[in-house]
């Protein structure tokens, strides 16, 4: 049995043993925002790389280049100030969807939705474009002071935040398996093969 086995099988039966414990009338145990979110990304098929601090994001962001052979590709990137973050590795970074070996799209997002593991975007990064007619392949940047709980909490984020001019196109991400797309249940989204540089700014 290896060493993850024996661990991840002592938190589950220690969590069973608390719940069997607990009375049905008291009040739930509240997870952490992280934890929550955590979970819920990876069980929705998302690749999750948290980051200390930004030398980590470029070196996870090179492994990832290097997985999937990315490495002279052209990257779709609709934002000047991401781009110039990783100008130093070398790919082609351009704002035209209709390029062609084109690999990727690298953005930011608005916000991490931690009760279902969703990435909340806006015309701040996807302008109108609609989510299928863009790569299949994500590299989100984002940093741990973009969660919150609900949906919610992130629009109102997005208007406090955009006072002056209210972004449009606001959508959530929340299938990050190509697989499921063709799946009943996901009808109507648009699945991304996504991964998540997380960089601890809190």
């Amino acid at each position: 049995m290896s060493l993850f086995k024996k661990i991840f099988d002592h938190i589950r039966s220690d969590s069973n043993a608390q719940e069997n414990e607990r009375s049905k009338y008291m009040p739930e145990i509240e997870i952490p925002i992280d934890e929550k979110f955590i979970y819920n990304f990876n069980k929705n098929g998302g690749k999750f790389l948290y980051c200390e601090n930004y030398d980590e994001i470029l070196e996870n962001y090179n492994n990832i280049l290097q997985e999937n052979n990315w490495y002279d590709t052209n990257v779709y990137v609709t934002s000047k100030q991401l781009q110039k973050k990783f100008s130093k590795f070398n790919v082609n970074y351009s704002n035209n969807i209709k390029q062609e070996n084109t690999s990727c799209f690298l953005t930011t997002c608005e916000n991490l939705i931690a009760n279902d593991g969703s990435i909340l975007i806006s015309s701040n990064q996807i302008k109108e474009k609609k989510l299928n007619e863009l790569p299949c392949n994500f590299i989100v940047f984002a940093t741990t002071s973009q969660m919150v709980n609900q949906i919610g909490e992130g629009l109102r984020k997005i208007k406090n935040q955009n006072s002056n001019k209210i972004p449009t196109n606001i959508t959530t991400i929340k299938c990050f398996n190509l697989e499921k797309e063709k799946d009943f249940m996901s009808y109507g989204s648009s699945s991304k093969n996504l991964y998540l540089l997380l960089l601890e700014d809190l």
